[in-house]
């Protein structure tokens, strides 16, 4: 028979870095799950993406148990770092803060796939250089 699930809780912590602090401790305490447990298994989860913004939705069942699934980074996240950006533009469609190329937003979609809505590589490219478009940064040939 399976677990009675009482809920879903959705998290972004940096790789390898959750601790009882705020955003994680409040979250889940409410919820009666173990925080230092989650936190010890999401960090040794999450070393290799060490720093970076993870995405996480934590089921937690009634017998206060909770499985977990990590996402990859936000797209925001690979588009700044290929821009060698701190931020997106403050005005997007009107100010232009940087560019990527074609080849930069193929490769963020390559590791992006499995999180996006999309069929194949070249709809995942575009979702990718929209999310761009909407940042101020332009996509280039």
């Amino acid at each position: 028979m399976p677990k009675e699930i009482v809920g879903y809780v959705k998290l972004q912590i940096k790789g390898g870095q959750a601790n009882p602090a705020p955003p994680v401790g409040p979250a889940l305490g409410q919820r009666g799950i173990n925080i230092m447990e989650f936190c010890k298994s999401f960090n040794e989860k999450t070393k290799s993406f060490m720093g970076k913004p993870v995405p996480v939705v934590i089921t937690v069942y009634k017998d206060k148990k909770f499985d977990f699934i990590i996402k990859s980074p936000p797209a925001s996240h690979f588009i700044k770092e290929a821009a060698k950006l701190k931020g997106g533009s403050k005005e997007p469609g009107r100010v232009v803060v940087g560019s990527i190329t074609m080849k930069q937003a193929q490769q963020i979609a390559k590791e992006k796939m499995k999180d996006l809505n999309a069929l194949d590589l070249e709809q995942a490219t575009k979702i990718i250089c929209g999310s761009a478009r909407s940042m101020g940064i332009e996509v280039k040939e």
